[in-house]
């Protein structure tokens, strides 16, 4: 079964497709998400996604996300998820306005829907 953080990592890599394929497989289960445990590790910025992925699938499936993601701050940096956007000046800024309200919060930054047609 997939883990959380496993998808989290695959996105700072900037592993779109391995996300997608991840994200598939960990939905598939159609987990309980209040009960998913904080991940293990001492890396805030995967740490940081991993809380914003599991309130955006929460709120996505009307569910309530586990009460340790709303303890997870922002990263120090700013994440754009999206690799174009680092080149693209108006990707970059729809995904800073728009990007789901877990991931901007966190200062991670992607399309408005992103990881929506999972």
């Amino acid at each position: 079964m997939v883990r959380i953080e496993e998808i989290a990592k695959a996105a700072l890599q900037g592993e779109s497709l391995l996300v997608r394929s991840l994200t598939q497989d960990f939905l598939r289960y159609q987990p309980q998400f209040a009960s998913i445990a904080q991940p293990v590790t001492d890396d805030e910025q995967v740490l940081a996604l991993s809380a914003a992925f599991i309130e955006l699938f929460a709120k996505r499936a009307n569910q309530l996300a586990p009460a340790w993601t709303a303890k997870i701050g922002p990263v120090p940096q700013p994440i754009f998820l999206l690799k174009a956007a680092q080149r693209m000046k108006r990707l970059r800024e729809l995904c800073e306005a728009e990007s789901p309200e877990p991931l901007r919060r966190r200062r991670l930054y992607a399309t408005p829907d992103y990881l929506e047609f999972v």
